[in-house]
């Protein structure tokens, strides 16, 4: 259902704002802009009325790092899995997600990168694509996790100075700072305006400080396939995990699915991070939005065989797990629920906060005359009724 009214009108509801909840509230669009916001009703007699009916008006959710959803991975090499994936997490609150890749041959990647320009273009119905973010290849093996062990290597300059001259759609590259040549490469993205970022990693403290002060401002899905504390010729080193809690400015991201990172983490996360500093993301993979059975991480042609029960994607022998099957409705419903966090602080952990570390809180994040008219409806039980994307109604549930 795609409806886009020159002017629409969304009233009595409870509009959370950066600064605090409006109850009874309205809110004009026009175009693709949120235009003005109330505590009463707006004067709008032309537009589109949508009555909220008591429910939360919300700032559209922002995925950061995000896979697949709806039985499609990015990695699938179709323009429809692209559309797929953004029409399934829209009707779970995604406004705005930046499609991840996994390590993989330079081919298959430039492949991936020709049909996010391609499917860009004719994404209509679903979560707006902002860019795209690469994960690996330039990885430390020890901390593969579920990344392609044959397709690990370090950063070179032939190779990523080649794909960024060519793609102005790559907007966040993570990457294990304590590689051969990746403090230069944090550099180089930086020069770019691209984000670079720590992930699958085994630095010890004193390499991420010196990535930090390079440009590796922001941790991948924080605790997942990095250091903590670890030991060199018996002496005790601290890992990226503490490095991140010491370096008070840089930020993390977290799958808040209550699986990977069970409540004390999400606690200790919010406690010493703040919501400033902690972005919320899915890190789906394809069985997102799926009901639970045997899927594949990763490409649908070579990927990893899994099981989905629990909550959680794992390896057939259930001996690890193999990936997150999070929507975003799901990650503020447990950070309020599993971690105690007040819903205006899980919003903006999942809106306002993935925005800044993107670059893009000028236009998304947060519910402001001027801003991006991404919007969703949800209930007292964070359930998703309505997601509009730039002023277009893409789900109605």
């Amino acid at each position: 259902m795609i409806i886009m009214p020159e002017q629409l009108k969304i009233y009595n509801g409870k509009i959370i704002t950066p600064e605090r909840i409006i109850s009874g509230g309205s809110l004009l669009i026009t175009g693709n802009t949120i235009t003005a916001l109330s505590e009463g009703d707006i004067d709008a007699k032309d537009a589109v009325s949508i009555d909220a009916g008591g429910k939360y008006i919300s700032p559209g959710f922002i995925d950061i790092h995000i896979h697949g959803g709806g039985g499609y991975d990015f990695m699938d090499g179709t323009v429809k899995a692209f559309l797929e994936i953004a029409k399934t997490h829209a009707k779970f609150g995604t406004t705005s997600m930046f499609p991840t890749t996994l390590t993989s041959s330079k081919t298959e990647l430039l492949q991936i990168l020709d049909l996010y320009e391609q499917a860009d273009k004719q994404n209509q119905e679903g979560a707006q694509f902002i860019g795209m973010h690469l994960e690996g290849p330039y990885i430390a093996k020890t901390q593969a996790g579920a990344q392609d062990p044959r397709y690990i290597r370090d950063p070179d300059p032939a190779e990523y100075e080649d794909i960024l001259g060519r793609y102005t759609s790559i907007k966040r590259w993570s990457a294990a700072p304590e590689l051969k040549g990746a403090i230069r490469f944090g550099e180089y993205l930086r020069s770019k305006k691209i984000l670079p970022a720590i992930a699958h990693t085994d630095a010890v403290y004193e390499e991420v400080c010196e990535a930090y002060e390079k440009g590796y401002t922001h941790a991948t899905h924080f605790y997942s396939a990095m250091s903590g504390v670890t030991r060199r010729n018996g002496f005790r080193y601290a890992g990226v995990i503490e490095s991140a809690y010491l370096i008070d400015a840089m930020t993390v991201e977290i799958i808040a699915d209550g699986i990977h990172l069970p409540s004390p983490f999400l606690q200790l996360i919010y406690k010493i991070k703040g919501p400033k500093r902690t972005a919320l993301i899915t890190d789906a993979m394809r069985a997102a939005g799926m009901p639970p059975g045997e899927s594949i991480l990763g490409s649908i042609h070579n990927g990893l065989k899994v099981i989905v029960e629990d909550g959680v994607a794992k390896l057939p022998d259930r001996s690890s797990f193999a990936g997150s099957v999070a929507t975003a409705d799901r990650l503020v419903r447990n950070m309020i629920s599993l971690a105690g966090v007040p819903l205006e602080e899980a919003i903006r952990m999942m809106c306002a906060t993935p925005a800044m570390i993107m670059g893009i809180d000028d236009k998304k994040g947060s519910l402001e005359a001027g801003k991006d008219a991404d919007i969703v409806i949800f209930d007292e039980d964070i359930r998703v009724s309505t997601t509009i994307v730039k002023g277009k109604i893409v789900y109605a549930g």
